[in-house]
């Protein structure tokens, strides 16, 4: 009550309920973005968007170079694949996805090229590239924007991967009024977004205003937790003398990043429930600042997305970062090679951080466009789960910003009745991790409820195979 007397106060913009966990960002906050180069060779997952997987577009023993598409789908929720660094190909091999259950799919492998520049010269130096301010977003037309996104490979690097184009895309339908942009970062440990807006903040603007355009909205807004003070400054001077882009200083609450509860608290809007609601049907869309930074690349200089910033931190690691990084690129190496390795204490390596990033299964696990973040965690930063029985406390109700019951989701889920989780709206669920952070029981809540719907899944999979 007493955080949300401030936030009223203050101006700062909110929305109803949500938690306040640790940031823990300063490991790796003031840390700039470094290059990394890999010297194994590269495997990269044909699925890297929401959407049917790739298919590759190179045979193997083949000669690949820099940004070179080696793989893509005929179908209109996608985005092609491109090689990360020059190389030649092998075989179709078979890797495990950094995600929940470890779901394993097809992947390219790229041995590196023993001779010559895997990457264009000076490639951290373009990247970070700061002269955007000749560029005028309404030159181009609208449409061109959207194919050169959908060329590029973009898709949306918050973490849903996905395809940014078609977001994008107009629809007479659902006209779009309003672009949010989306530097809240709310996950602890994480910081990549945080550091691009300080290194290249007139690269996120441009692909701000070149997503607007392509979208036909009339504004922009950009939305900055308030944690994040020097990014505040630093977008505030790269957008000024654009009257159609707003900076709004957000509260430092998670999940502040997430749709859902970033569009009520900077437009007082509320996107109807998942799985069918969206923000377009608001007349909002929200594009994360790494996805933004994106766009400028691919539609102004036509470079395709190879590389992601990704953060390496937690206790758990010698020398937490952030790094450019390559897709395809193993965990095992980057954390060896940039972050010093893991100490004698690591316990755990998530896909992310430890709100919503899942344990990985194996550090053979390879960077995909989805991948924002490392987190390498020791015992004293885990949470010792003791599942104890539900008290009926209410305190999941209370601080889910959904407005779900989560406890009656997943006793449902636990009993296997899955038409009754579905009756307490499952599928509206986030999986934010607000309601395992304050059980008092130690319930891991937000677990039985990525169970209950992958299990949703297959049943109706299932149904649909009888009734053939």
């Amino acid at each position: 009550m007493i955080t949300a007397l401030r936030e009223r106060m203050s101006g700062l913009k909110s929305f109803q309920r949500g938690i306040h966990p640790p940031h823990r960002k300063k490991y790796s906050e003031s840390v700039p973005i470094e290059l990394f180069t890999p010297e194994s060779n590269l495997l990269i997952p044909m699925s890297q968007h929401i959407g049917p997987p790739c298919k590759p577009t190179i045979k193997p023993r083949e000669e690949v170079t820099y940004g070179q598409k080696i793989a893509e789908i005929d179908h209109p929720i996608s985005a092609p694949i491109h090689a990360t660094l020059a190389g030649k190909t092998a075989m179709i091999a078979v890797t495990l996805l950094p995600g929940p259950g470890g779901r394993r799919c097809d992947a390219v492998p790229i041995k590196l090229a023993s001779d010559g520049e895997a990457l264009p010269p000076d490639f951290l130096a373009q990247f970070l590239d700061r002269n955007w301010d000749s560029v005028e977003p309404t030159s181009y037309d609208p449409e061109e924007i959207i194919q050169k996104i959908r060329a590029g490979g973009l898709v949306g690097m918050g973490g849903a991967t996905f395809p940014t184009y078609f977001k994008l895309k107009r629809n007479p339908d659902q006209p779009v009024d309003t672009i949010v942009l989306n530097g809240a970062e709310c996950e602890p440990y994480l910081t990549a977004d945080h550091r691009l807006m300080l290194e290249c903040p007139e690269g996120i603007v441009c692909g701000l205003m070149l997503a607007k355009h392509a979208a036909g909205a009339q504004r922009a807004i950009i939305a900055i937790e308030e944690n994040k003070p020097d990014a505040i400054e630093a977008m505030k001077k790269a957008a000024q003398g654009r009257p159609d882009v707003e900076v709004m200083v957000c509260a430092a609450k998670y999940p502040m990043g997430g749709e859902r509860q970033l569009i009520p608290a900077v437009l007082k809007r509320v996107v109807p429930s998942a799985p069918k609601g969206l923000p377009l049907n608001v007349g909002v869309v929200v594009v994360n600042v790494s996805t933004a930074h994106g766009i400028a690349r691919a539609v102004v200089k036509d470079l395709p997305f190879t590389h992601r910033v990704v953060t390496v931190t937690g206790l758990g690691v010698k020398k937490p970062g952030n790094f450019l990084t390559p897709i395809g690129t193993s965990f095992k190496e980057l954390i060896e090679t940039c972050a010093g390795g893991v100490t004698d204490q690591a316990l755990k390596v998530l896909a992310g951080g430890p709100m919503m990033g899942p344990t990985v299964p194996s550090l053979d696990v390879p960077v995909t466009k989805g991948v924002g973040g490392i987190t390498v965690m020791i015992d004293a930063e885990t949470m010792h789960r003791e599942e104890q029985p539900c008290i009926r406390c209410g305190r999941c109700i209370d601080n889910c910003p959904l407005y779900l019951s989560p406890t009656k989701i997943a006793h449902a889920v636990k009993h296997g009745d899955y038409d009754l989780a579905n009756q307490y709206d499952m599928q509206a669920c986030c999986e934010c991790g607000c309601c395992a952070f304050v059980c008092p029981a130690q319930i891991p809540l937000a677990h039985y409820i990525r169970a209950g719907k992958n299990e949703w899944n297959h049943i109706q999979v299932q149904r649909k195979a009888a009734n053939k």
